[in-house]
């Protein structure tokens, strides 16, 4: 069967921070904030200058309110980690009680029209990556992001609400194009499979690996280590490289625990 392939036009990072037609700052603006607007530019910089490292509850009450208006919204309760990283901010929206880690990167420059969104009572632990290359993304209400986590939209991803993420998880996709020999893999340009959509109550072992075009549905439990290359139904237990099916939740055998075999970890 032919694979297939929606390429995608990107502009490499080294020809966005070159463009010899507009000015350091103004490619800094564009990249950093997709915006010449100056009353946006400062705020930002004043907001990373003086709040973006303190630590400590004053930390956190600072960056509560000097970051709140660079968001497109924001709701009530947010706790915003120190060294946070922020791209195209007002692409991105925080619900209610969002708690986000310290050294997260939340990158919107690529989410077009969707942007990024984190629904009511989100939490993204250290270290996650947050990055609408192309394509938005959205988090429904209780999702849990483990440590070192990265979300690379490249045809958008859907994560639906009261999911666990395990940490060290890698969730997203855009693959290189090999056809040619005669120049590197790296300028024959990239290509997705399509959407990725992880339904309620999913949970993800450490490590998981799920690519681009999958489906995961409603319930599944996902082994350590594992990844996922193809949609799985609800309620499924899968583990394996590539990941298969080993076993189906359901009510007459319902699995609170994960086979000893298939180590699941948060």
């Amino acid at each position: 069967m032919t694979e297939t392939r929606q390429v995608i036009n990107k502009v490499s990072l080294s020809e966005q921070l070159n463009q010899s037609e507009s000015s350091l700052l103004k490619r800094y603006q564009m990249k950093a904030l997709g915006t010449n607007d100056l009353g946006h530019f400062i705020q930002y910089e004043l907001a990373n200058f003086f709040f973006s490292n303190l630590s400590g509850a004053f930390g956190y009450i600072a960056r509560k309110s000097a970051y709140k208006g660079l968001f497109k919204s924001t709701g009530s309760g947010i706790i915003l980690g120190k060294g946070l990283v922020l791209r195209h901010p007002k692409k991105v929206t925080l619900g209610d009680r969002v708690a986000i880690d310290d050294y997260v990167l939340i990158d919107a420059s690529g989410a077009g029209d969707d942007g990024i969104q984190l629904g009511n009572d989100v939490i993204i632990s250290r270290n996650c990556v947050i990055q609408g290359k192309i394509g938005g993304i959205s988090i429904g209400q209780k999702t849990d992001l483990g440590c070192n986590t990265i979300l690379s939209s490249s045809g958008g991803i859907s994560i639906g609400s009261s999911v666990l993420i395990a940490g060290n998880c890698y969730i997203g996709g855009g693959r290189y194009i090999t056809d040619r020999l005669d120049i590197p893999m790296m300028e024959q340009g990239v290509f997705t499979r399509g959407k990725i959509i992880i339904q309620d109550d999913v949970w993800l072992g450490a490590s998981s690996v799920v690519l681009d075009g999958v489906k995961i549905g409603k319930g599944c439990i996902i082994g350590a280590g594992s990844v996922v290359t193809k949609d799985l139904p609800d309620y499924a237990i899968a583990a394996g490289v590539p990941a298969k099916i080993i076993k189906m939740r359901t009510e007459a055998n319902d699995v609170v625990n994960p086979p000893s075999s298939h180590y699941v970890t948060t």
